[in-house]
């Protein structure tokens, strides 16, 4: 299934949330909402990135160039959900929001407050291409 956001609901829906003193995910509801899918993350009505969520904590992350990275997420302290990547072992940090029509998160690190909202939802595993496809 996917879930498609425009913008105005997208900034409708962060307005509401936040005026309603939304609670950020725990880890385990994280899981529950991700796990099996691939979502699509748009930042100021841009997309953003895709993140496909495999069992066991294991993501796949791409940005637009469809080149992937493989990582794993934990939940650091109550509501603050860290991913790793193979090629970037620094964390990235992040609170996430469930606004009832798709996820927020925001980053909690040197570029705090910079926010991502779920455009996408799917079934679908995410597409890689491999290094330097048609060159």
């Amino acid at each position: 299934m996917i879930k498609a956001l425009t913008l105005g609901t997208l900034l409708a829906t962060a307005a509401g949330a936040a005026a309603r003193g939304e609670e950020p995910l725990s880890g385990a509801e994280f899981d529950a909402y991700t796990s099996g899918r691939t979502l699509t993350y748009m930042e100021s009505g841009e997309i953003y990135g895709f993140e496909q969520y495999r069992p066991g904590r294991q993501v796949t992350w791409a940005f637009l160039d469809g080149q992937c990275e493989d990582g794993w997420w934990y939940e650091r302290e109550p509501a603050l959900i860290c991913f790793v990547y193979e090629n970037e072992p620094q964390e990235q940090c992040w609170t996430f929001y469930d606004t009832g029509n798709g996820l927020r998160a925001t980053f909690m690190g040197e570029e705090e407050g910079v926010t991502l909202y779920e455009a996408r939802r799917s079934a679908r595993p995410l597409l890689c291409l491999g290094p330097e496809v048609g060159a």
